[in-house]
């Protein structure tokens, strides 16, 4: 059975993309794409439909990351599909554990920052690099290359 992780950000165009395109990168180097599945949402809906940022498919592409998905809103349904949903700062967090309350989810365990895996920073807040320059971009590259490694032998440990 496949494990099914969603990455959640403020309007999937920067963060939540770029963790899904980490951890997929990740699963394909190691091979094991048959044991995942992957997504990324956005509890905002300004941005449905559109490519994640131009500048954080670049900053991506220098790593060898391709970020190839579409924009989209959190769903109710989000929460009975995924087994791990992992959001990018501490909005997001309170923002999905309501939505995940109104959607009728009385465990809120499978909701957590994804810098819970990080071993580099205490903070549990990816910073949000779209009004930034483009160290935001590589800043947020570096954490969540971290953070997705620490998440992926995390699992692979658990079985």
């Amino acid at each position: 059975m496949k494990k099914k992780i969603l990455f959640v950000c403020l309007g999937n165009i920067c963060r939540s993309p770029a963790a899904e395109g980490v951890f997929l990168n990740l699963i394909k180097k190691n091979n094991l794409e048959d044991q995942f599945y992957i997504d990324s949402a956005g509890t905002g809906g300004w941005h449905v439909g559109h490519q994640a940022d131009e500048r954080m498919r670049i900053a991506a592409q220098k790593r060898g990351i391709n970020i190839e998905s579409i924009a989209r809103k959190i769903t109710p349904d989000d929460f009975r599909i995924f087994d791990l949903i992992l959001t990018m700062d501490n909005q997001n967090l309170l923002e999905t554990n309501s939505l995940a309350k109104n959607a009728g989810l009385h465990s809120f365990e499978k909701i957590r920052p994804i810098l819970s895996y990080s071993m580099s920073t205490k903070s549990l807040e990816v910073p949000d690099p779209y009004y930034g320059g483009e160290n935001g971009f590589e800043k947020v590259l570096d954490l969540l290359e971290e953070s997705c490694q620490r998440l992926l032998e995390t699992i692979c440990v658990q079985g």
